[in-house]
């Protein structure tokens, strides 16, 4: 039995769209924190944190801001699981809508 329907499928597939499209939008300027969090591992302390991705440009709903100033305004020293660490910096940062670079 042949594979040609399946090689043209796919040939076919490589040439659509993209499933979710991308939007013309201004770039948003900062990684998002959950990218952030995602390369660390846990238990962690604040210190290490600020050493390894401190000066990381995070998106918070105020603009663009570097972790290690979010991290300082944070009174814990040491997060035990990824979640701990997201909610001591939404904290500080808040939530809500992340400004593009043209607002």
């Amino acid at each position: 039995m042949s594979d040609n329907g399946d090689e043209e499928a796919e040939a076919e597939a490589e040439e659509a769209e993209p499933a979710v499209p991308l939007g013309e939008g201004a770039p948003v300027e900062g990684a998002p924190l959950a990218r952030v969090a995602s390369r660390l591992h846990y238990a962690i302390e604040k210190s290490e944190i600020e050493r390894r991705e401190g000066d990381t440009t995070i998106r918070t709903p105020d603009g663009p801001r570097e972790l290690g100033d979010v991290l300082a305004e944070t009174d814990e020293v040491y997060f035990d699981t990824r979640q701990s660490f997201e909610d001591a910096v939404r904290e500080v940062i808040g939530t809500g809508t992340i400004p593009t670079a043209d607002e």
